[in-house]
């Protein structure tokens, strides 16, 4: 084996691991057993533990980052785009399963990217502008987009969480549900929302 391939199996065997167990029940005893290799090999390849992980996290971030960006920038209807969007997340979910648990757990490495609130606070920027635009062609004040990009994309990733273990109804269904809710919600939006009742002081 390659130190390429070999590279490529531990980084296969971590990532199921990571997905089983988490970061912190996983060792690199456990690595080096399953991958049928001596603990060195996994420190020669990666430093250690924290090194796997880290490019395991870095190849599922830019996967699900590239299938969202993807559908962002199709264009088309508002409606569609919420459709493609909603769509591509629960399509990664259902064939980068593994993956996608990695991201939604909470990263034990000391970065500022690399975890699931990270990667969708960057697709919540990249729908507002899009928003922005929708809220300046209705007469709606586009200051307020940023809110309701962080409630769109919200939505849609918890939603996805969920789905992660529920898997029922079908993805198509779950999508048809989301846009169901963010566009009726979306098109009858106040121009200036108030709540019914007063916060008290």
């Amino acid at each position: 084996m390659t130190g390429s391939q070999r590279r490529e199996q531990l980084l296969t065997v971590s990532r199921r691991l990571f997905a089983e167990k988490g970061f912190d029940g996983t060792s690199v005893e456990e690595i080096a057993a399953r991958a049928q290799v001596s603990k060195p090999v996994v420190y020669e390849h990666f430093g250690g533990k924290e090194g796997v992980y880290a490019v395991v996290v870095d190849r599922e971030t830019r996967a699900l980052t590239d299938a969202l960006t993807a559908a962002l920038e199709e264009g088309g209807h508002p409606k569609l785009l919420v459709e493609r969007t909603a769509l591509a997340l629960l399509t990664y979910i259902e064939t980068s399963t593994d993956g996608f648990q990695i991201l939604v757990r909470d990263s034990p490495v000391a970065q500022a990217t690399g975890t699931f609130s990270s990667l969708i606070g960057d697709v919540a920027t990249q729908v507002e502008h899009l928003l922005a635009d929708q809220f300046t062609r209705q007469g709606l004040d586009p200051k307020t987009a940023p809110i309701y990009a962080q409630m769109l994309v919200g939505m849609v990733a918890l939603t996805g969480q969920y789905w992660l273990d529920a898997r029922s109804p079908d993805k198509h269904e779950v999508a048809a549900h989301l846009v169901n809710l963010a566009w009726n919600g979306l098109a009858g939006l106040e121009r200036h929302p108030t709540l019914i009742t007063p916060l008290e002081a």
